[in-house]
């Protein structure tokens, strides 16, 4: 199927919804709730305005780059984040509601001719009463959805917390116990996040004195020639044992090669179904890096689990990096003690969290095992989409080794 024909399957449906959605919230939120003439014209412009953003917003910043068009952007991705939140409680409510009511005509008796007292004490409530508790769950759902996706926003542009996770390694030998690992993956690097959020990071990173740093793919979101100032920030990256990158779908999307020839001008050391030993002598053991799951799709060699895995001996510890979970089960199955991975962003924003959770299990974040070998996916450090965390809080994994 052409690519193009596959883009309208997905663009279309989605378009309809957003409308929809759009459509609904100003009944919901504006129309049911004021008379006011004015305050409804107001909000037929912004629910317009806001659609059209959230549409063709990045066409127009790819057309017309600059600050304005960015800062213009990032407010149209929010607003789509909030209209997440508003249809979703709101959503909520309304189904409560007619659950409310459906039950209640359910259990109403039988009709009689009561006593005229009798009649007045159980009368129903008036249409009055029924639309000013409407009103209200309607404005409470508004707030509410605007505290999270508020909440969400905070939460994705505060620095990333630090995770530690303790990590049994076998083969690993007992001169390189507390050996630390810090993983950073899903950075997203493009037009939201920038040089700031770049020099930030790696000052946290620093601070955790690592012995070795991995980069699990999704770097960036844009070309070399627009984000490689930015970028360029993580050659101040400092591990004992240096820093390691695998591509991510991502930076596929991006031009990978290029990057890969820019991360290397950096001093960062990108593994391509390849590994290296970490350490030295018997004090090592051995780090494999995988193209990206998807890397096929663009035309790329790709994952190549043979060529990565082909100087690993089963005898020694062993950790791989690859951008996604997928292909785990082989990878345990190879004897591969230990994979980091990401991509999943624990679903990022709830109930994307539920979603992911759905799809990969236990899998969609933390650690878990196979076999005699784990797996850890890191929730990332950035964002995709609106610039929102809400259930799965950005991270900076300290992953610690112990001998197995």
């Amino acid at each position: 199927m052409p690519r193009w024909v596959s883009f309208l399957l997905f663009f279309i449906p989605v378009l309809v919804l957003l409308a929809a959605g759009h459509v609904y919230l100003y009944r919901r939120l504006v129309r049911d709730v004021t008379e006011r003439q004015g305050l409804r014209r107001a909000a037929r412009v912004l629910f317009a305005v806001g659609f059209s953003g959230a549409v063709g917003a990045r066409a127009v910043g790819a057309l017309l780059p600059s600050e304005a068009t960015r800062l213009v952007g990032i407010g149209f991705l929010v607003w789509t984040g909030l209209v997440l939140y508003l249809l979703m409680f709101t959503l909520g409510v309304d189904l409560v509601l007619r659950a409310v009511r459906w039950r209640a005509r359910r259990r109403a008796p039988a009709p009689a001719t009561p006593e005229p007292a009798s009649e007045a004490a159980s009368a129903p409530p008036s249409p009055e009463r029924r639309a000013l508790l409407s009103r209200g769950l309607a404005l409470g759902a508004g707030v509410a959805g605007a505290a999270v996706s508020t909440y969400g926003g905070w939460r994705a542009f505060h620095p990333p917390d630090v995770r530690d996770i303790p990590v049994r390694l076998p083969g690993l030998p007992k001169a390189l116990e507390g050996f630390t690992l810090v993983q950073l993956t899903d950075i997203h690097i493009g037009g939201v996040l920038q040089r700031g959020f770049v020099d930030e990071l790696v000052s946290r990173t620093n601070a955790l004195k690592p012995d070795l740093i991995a980069i699990t793919g999704d770097l960036v979101d844009g070309s070399v020639e627009g984000l490689g100032p930015f970028v360029a920030g993580f050659g101040g990256l400092r591990a004992r044992h240096g820093t390691f990158f695998v591509t991510g779908n991502h930076d596929y999307y991006s031009g990978a090669d290029a990057w890969v020839a820019f991360l290397e001008r950096q001093g960062l050391q990108v593994l391509r179904n390849r590994s290296v030993s970490i350490g030295d002598g018997a004090a090592s053991f051995q780090l494999a890096g995988v193209d990206d799951w998807s890397a096929e799709r663009f035309g790329e060699p790709g994952y190549d689990l043979d060529r990565a895995l082909r100087d690993v001996r089963p005898d020694r510890a062993s950790v791989l990096l690859a951008h996604q979970p997928s292909n785990f089960d082989e990878v345990a199955r190879r004897g591969v003690g230990l994979q980091l991975s990401g991509h999943t962003h624990g679903g990022q924003m709830f109930p994307g969290t539920i979603v992911g959770d759905l799809i990969w299990g236990d899998r969609n974040a933390g650690l878990s095992q196979t076999g005699q070998s784990q797996l850890y996916v890191s929730r990332g450090c950035g964002f995709v989409g609106p610039p929102m965390r809400v259930g799965a809080p950005p991270e900076i994994a300290r992953l610690v080794l112990l001998p197995g």
